[in-house]
Formats: structure tokens, C-alpha cells, sequence
């Protein structure tokens, strides 16, 4: 009776162990695709950045346009933007939505906007720009580096088709119209 409830134990662990490994799996690849995008614009790689992003996107965003607006945002001479940290906060279990996986992540990082060499009525334009965006609150200037600080609470959307690869959709409220064409009602209706 020892034995066959041991037996019972130990296989019951196992499957337990198993089912954990699979949902790990998925927030591991998850978190690793986001960690290699967020590296990538911080070392200024912003092809293999783009490389990241689900390419259904580029439907309602162009690829070359895509690359532009980052390497504008990224690598601008005339206001630096570095990204210090990355965070993870949920990464929700993926939903299979016709053929695709799909799973929402939220993420937390801090932007340093160096806005020293821009005159006083940009860098009132910029304030005004990430305040709106990313909250009064979130938003601090230092005035001895001339520079903003910004905690961003962000949200993407990962897809794949085989729960191995995956490839990013950031999510932003004020994108949500070009979204409709990129993800399932379903997805978008979390944000």
C-alpha cells in the first residue's frame, strides 16, 4: 500500500512539475524576445529591434517608416533618449485566436531625456508631450542634467504561431484604431 501511494505521489509531482515547465516556457520566450527588442534599441540596433515586431504590423505601419520612427525616437542628435531599466511585470497565458497565440505583457522601464541642447519652447513641447503620455506623476526634471526621467508603464502583445517564437505589437491607447487591423477584437478589447 507504501508503495502504490508512493508511486502515486510521485507520479502526481512529476505531472504537476510538467504542467508548471510548459507556462514557464512561455513566459521565458516571451520575456526573452522583449529583452532582446529593449536591448537592441538601448545599443541603437534598431533592425534587429524591428525584427521583433509581429510583422502584421507593418500593414498598418510600413517597415522602413517603422525604422524611421525609431531611429527619430532612438538615436536623435539633438535629444538623447536612454532606456536605464526593464522590468517585468504579467505575462498573461497565451489564447489561441485564429491559428496564433497571443499573450499581453506589461513592463516597466525608465527613459532619460536629455533635452540640453534644445531651446526653452521644445523642451516645453517635449514636457507637455510625455506628461500627456505617460502621466504627470511619472514624469521628473532634473534641472542640474537637463533631463527628464520618465517611469513608463508599458503594455505589448506577443504572438507566435508554434509558442517558440514570438514577436512584439506594443500597445498604446492612442494606437488602438491602427490596431483593429493588426490583432482579434478580443486582444484589443484589454487594453
Amino acid at each position: 500500500m507504501k508503495i502504490k501511494l508512493l508511486v502515486f505521489a510521485s507520479l502526481f509531482l512529476c505531472l504537476f512539475a510538467h504542467s508548471q515547465t510548459k507556462v514557464n516556457t512561455d513566459e521565458v520566450a516571451i520575456k526573452k524576445t522583449l529583452t532582446y527588442f529593449v536591448n537592441s534599441i538601448k545599443s541603437k540596433k534598431i533592425d534587429q529591434a524591428v525584427n521583433c515586431i509581429y510583422p502584421k504590423f507593418f500593414t498598418v505601419v510600413p517597415k522602413d517608416q517603422m525604422i524611421q520612427i525609431l531611429t527619430m525616437t532612438y538615436n536623435n542628435p539633438f535629444m538623447k533618449i536612454e532606456i536605464q531599466d526593464l522590468q517585468f511585470g504579467s505575462v498573461e497565458k497565451p489564447e489561441f485566436i485564429n491559428g496564433e497565440y497571443f499573450s499581453i505583457i506589461t513592463y516597466y522601464t525608465k527613459l532619460k531625456c536629455d533635452v540640453s541642447s534644445l531651446d526653452d519652447n521644445m523642451k516645453k513641447k517635449i514636457e507637455g508631450a510625455i506628461t500627456k503620455k505617460y502621466g504627470k506623476s511619472r514624469v521628473q526634471y532634473s534641472k542640474n542634467e537637463d533631463t527628464y526621467l520618465v517611469n513608463a508603464n508599458m503594455t505589448a502583445c506577443a504572438v507566435s504561431k508554434d509558442r517558440k517564437t514570438w514577436k512584439l505589437v506594443i500597445l498604446e491607447k492612442e494606437s488602438k484604431s491602427k490596431l483593429m487591423k493588426v490583432l482579434p477584437k478580443k486582444i484589443l478589447d484589454k487594453i
